[in-house]
């Protein structure tokens, strides 16, 4: 990729180290940190030597790890968009009517980033919450999303070198794993069945701006012991599907209204 003149590869280098961490990995060396991103440990070192200073990460003897500031980054974005508030209201329709939760999330590279979640009365997962990421390619607000894009970017991101597997049933083999994007393409929805977590199903589907741009995705998440995966199509979908369409004229009027504020960024 050819840089900017104005490019600062030192602030590329410092997000580097901070993406370096995530829930397996909350406790990281310098050693480890230039294994996972490829950098010198002396650059690694002065990037960490910045943020604990900036008090975005802590040290304890040879360890580091994140400081609660670092939420800052993310929700500053969260705030900024004018999805979750408008949708609000709408997923918590749906999740009174299903009693299963829904979540909203926009892609951002090879990963979604939960903007919204509405818990059900029957929890199914707590490792869900808003500023979260999980691999788009074992989740149905991710299949949604990428089979949304278009071809170029799609042919791109199934160029990847390896796609991870969570469960026995995460599909990792990028032709399959389109066969599943094109099906989703076509019809509309995207699911799983514990591709993710084991017990966990999900249906989604596109929520769309100004345009019928796909801005985001939407969905409903249960357990195999509550619905089967005829049940997720035959009681969840129409729900789920009429939801987006209440929210879709509510979000398109906000980005006429505010062109310049954010909705997505994949």
């Amino acid at each position: 990729m050819t840089r900017s003149r104005d490019f600062v590869q030192s602030l590329e280098r410092g997000l580097a180290v901070i993406r370096a961490f995530n829930t397996d990995r909350q406790a990281l060396t310098v050693s480890e940190i230039a294994v996972v991103t490829g950098l010198s440990r002396a650059t690694v070192r002065r990037s960490l030597v910045t943020l604990v200073e900036l008090d975005y990460v802590e040290r304890d003897g040879h360890y580091f790890q994140l400081r609660p500031k670092v939420l800052d980054l993310g929700y500053a974005y969260i705030s900024s968009l004018s999805l979750p508030e408008i949708a609000l209201p709408h997923v918590e329709r749906l999740v009174g009517e299903v009693t299963d939760s829904s979540e909203a999330a926009v892609l951002d590279g090879d990963e979604i980033v939960y903007v919204l979640r509405v818990a059900g009365p029957r929890i199914v997962t707590a490792s869900i919450s808003v500023g979260g990421r999980m691999p788009a390619h074992a989740t149905a607000l991710g299949k949604m999303l990428l089979a949304s894009l278009e071809e170029a970017e799609l042919e791109a991101y199934l160029d990847r070198p390896a796609f991870g597997s969570y469960t026995a049933r995460t599909i990792t083999d990028p032709a399959a794993l389109r066969e599943q994007l094109t099906v989703a393409r076509e019809r509309g929805w995207a699911t799983v069945d514990q591709e993710l977590e084991e017990g966990l199903r999900a249906v989604a589907v596109p929520v769309r701006g100004s345009g019928g741009v796909v801005v985001a995705a939407l969905n409903v998440s249960s357990s195999i012991v509550f619905r089967t995966e005829e049940s997720m199509e035959q009681d969840l979908l129409p729900p789920l599907r009429l939801a987006a369409e209440r929210i879709e004229p509510d979000l398109t009027a906000a980005m006429r209204s505010h062109p310049r504020r954010q909705i997505s960024h994949h």
